[in-house]
């Protein structure tokens, strides 16, 4: 599928005045992929074939990525994220979901977990929502294992804003070929996807905004980790071992705090940071294996 047929295929819905992306496609039960940073839900296209043949499949770019709007004047937040999510959700009519998150999506997946395992709603007027299951890929689940990029770091000192200003393609595209395996670097065609959805509505100024998530998450530990840590959910974890972020360190960290009885890891050794583009076969058959009822019913594994 090109860019622009999925732009096409898209429709948008408002929230807090502003204009949001979304895909909606297939039938049967709710599965609602959330992407990661700096891109958007386009980083499921390669799954997005296979998902819909037994799903309902939702998704979205959040507000400040890829064809959402990107305000200059806003507070991005990961709670706010889940405030967006939360209202996709109830535009749609949807009071139950599958997830499956990837990177920043992780956390905002992590939030919704908390939320949900406490019965509550951010969102005013609306009920509180179902999460049937949860699978993530590589993610900063926890803060002490988390490896940023310099360019990261760059983007929240001081320097932040100068920094998301003088971005540029050439320096973006060596930083993100940089986490994936050395074997399974983007083509020129999918770099410029890539590139067309950070740059559209000139968003990689609002990169220094956007990446105060990192602080969010050490901020908020206790409650993400702790959401995960005491999930009454199904979750997997499928991860790119070859990540230099959030590779085989974090799934280390992931055994040692995640009860015995609860650890589901599918390790993909040849992949780095953003499994669902490098190796969307190995992904998908992980994902369509994990059943929340059989899983519940036997030992947990590494794979």
């Amino acid at each position: 599928m090109k860019l622009s047929e999925w732009l096409q295929k898209g429709k948008q819905f408002s929230y807090r005045g502003h204009n949001i992306f979304y895909r909606d496609e297939g039938q049967g039960e709710v599965l609602l992929l959330i992407h990661g940073f700096p891109t958007a839900c386009w980083d499921w296209h390669k799954l997005w074939p296979g998902l819909t043949e037994g799903y309902r499949v939702v998704c979205l770019d959040m507000i400040g990525f890829g064809f959402s709007d990107k305000p200059r004047k806003y507070n991005y937040s990961i709670f706010d994220q889940a405030d967006l999510h939360q209202a996709f959700l109830a535009h749609l009519g949807i009071s139950q979901v599958h997830i499956l998150a990837h990177d920043y999506g992780d956390t905002v997946a992590q939030e919704l977990l908390a939320r949900f395992q406490d019965g509550q709603s951010n969102v005013p007027g609306e009920n509180a929502f179902v999460i049937n299951s949860l699978c993530l890929l590589n993610g900063g689940l926890f803060p002490e294992t988390h490896r940023p990029l310099l360019l990261q770091k760059l983007l929240l000192s001081p320097v932040g804003k100068l920094i998301s200003y003088l971005s540029n393609e050439k320096t973006v595209r060596k930083k993100l070929n940089g986490i994936l395996a050395p074997d399974k670097q983007l083509s020129n065609e999918e770099w410029q996807d890539f590139w067309t959805l950070i740059k559209h509505n000139r968003g990689q100024e609002i990169s220094y905004k956007l990446i105060r998530y990192m602080q969010e998450r050490k901020i908020n530990r206790e409650r993400w980790v702790g959401a995960l840590t005491r999930a009454s959910v199904p979750v997997r974890l499928i991860n790119g071992s070859l990540d230099p972020i959030s590779g085989v360190h974090m799934v280390t960290r992931y055994f040692e705090l995640m009860p015995e009885t609860a650890v589901d890891v599918v390790a993909l050794d040849e992949v780095g940071h953003y499994p669902q583009v490098e190796d969307p076969e190995a992904v998908l058959k992980a994902y369509l294996a994990f059943i929340p009822n059989e899983i519940m019913n036997r030992s947990p594994s590494m794979v």
